[in-house]
């Protein structure tokens, strides 16, 4: 029974992976023919720009993307999409979430062979690709962070030669390297087709949750009502940003050993038991097959994730 049900999921996977690769080429097909019918319409239009703007991903069932977004969740799951900077869609990342629940139910039947192994894993395979844009997302904020104060910079000297702040944006757009130029690219475009500079500005902060972001965001909406020196305000505010990334290295340097410990202490019990496997197989499996056994890594496993959180909630400090 237990091979024709791994059977069953293997077979899955192999569709679900062969459906999502014919999706992603005739996906990638059709963004060659959009640049090439682009290119032919004449050199005025830039095709990578309007792809840009015209293209949208969509995913492997849009009526799911169309139902899903509808909802307050899957508002928030667009909004993480976009946020980690990800051409994937809600669609997708919920069948690819499935997926992987039904792998991770399959494994954990066929290693550990207790009734309650496919029900804890089953949640943790769910919880990957959540988890992935997650890190994806903070990975791509952390680099918006240390690229900011350059693009502040040179709005700063665009703004000093005589450019409109509209046209800055763009030169940023066009002068930085990702996250930050996609990301001025977007408010710019945005605010050239109609959409006003207050709400392509919003829309800025709302995609980009950093709080130095918002402080750049008010600055401009503060100065376009009551004027003032904008270059000025840009300095200061690029100065005021290093300053901030200065004393939040500072604070990982100080806080390094405790993270360095928690690491240490949950990857330890996890380390141990590898070794003990080889070296004594038969009383790890007595840890497996037990009652008493299955107790203890159960509980050994909340207590270490507990753990870990504590030791990251007392090293965090705001900056």
């Amino acid at each position: 029974m237990l091979a024709a049900v791994l059977v069953f999921f293997g077979v899955a996977g192999l569709v679900v992976g062969i459906y999502f690769g014919v999706i992603s080429l005739s996906a990638s097909i059709e963004g060659r023919k959009l640049a090439r019918r682009l290119r032919e319409v004449g050199d005025t239009v830039d095709a990578p720009d309007a792809a840009l703007v015209m293209d949208r991903p969509e995913g492997p069932l849009p009526q799911l993307d169309g139902l899903v977004n509808r909802t307050a969740v899957g508002s928030r799951l667009a909004r993480l999409i976009e946020q980690s900077g990800s051409r994937s869609t809600s669609s997708g990342i919920l069948l690819f979430s499935l997926f992987l629940g039904f792998r991770a139910a399959a494994i954990a039947a066929w290693f550990v062979r207790h009734p309650a192994a496919p029900l804890a894993a089953a949640p943790i395979g769910l919880a990957l690709p959540f988890g992935w844009l997650l890190y994806r997302r903070s990975s791509r904020f952390k680099q918006f962070e240390e690229q900011f104060p350059e693009a502040l910079d040179l709005l700063s000297r665009a703004i000093r030669a005589g450019h409109a702040f509209q046209t800055s944006l763009g030169m940023v757009a066009d002068e930085l390297p990702p996250p930050v130029g996609p990301e001025f690219k977007k408010t710019f475009e945005r605010q050239n087709f109609g959409l006003p500079l207050r709400d392509a500005m919003d829309e800025l902060a709302d995609r980009v949750t950093i709080l130095d972001v918002r402080f750049f965001v008010t600055a401009v909406a503060i100065q376009r009502e009551t004027g003032g020196n904008l270059a000025e305000i840009l300095d200061n505010l690029a100065h005021v940003v290093r300053e901030r990334f200065k004393i939040r290295r500072q604070v990982r340097v100080h806080t390094a050993h405790g993270r360095f410990t928690g690491y240490v202490l949950l990857a330890l019990p996890a380390g141990l038991g590898v070794v003990l496997s080889f070296i004594a197989p038969d009383q790890m499996d007595l840890l497996f097959r037990e009652r008493m056994g299955q107790i203890m890594l159960v509980g050994a496993m909340v207590m270490q994730t507990v753990g870990f959180i504590w030791i990251r909630q007392v090293i965090k400090i705001e900056v």
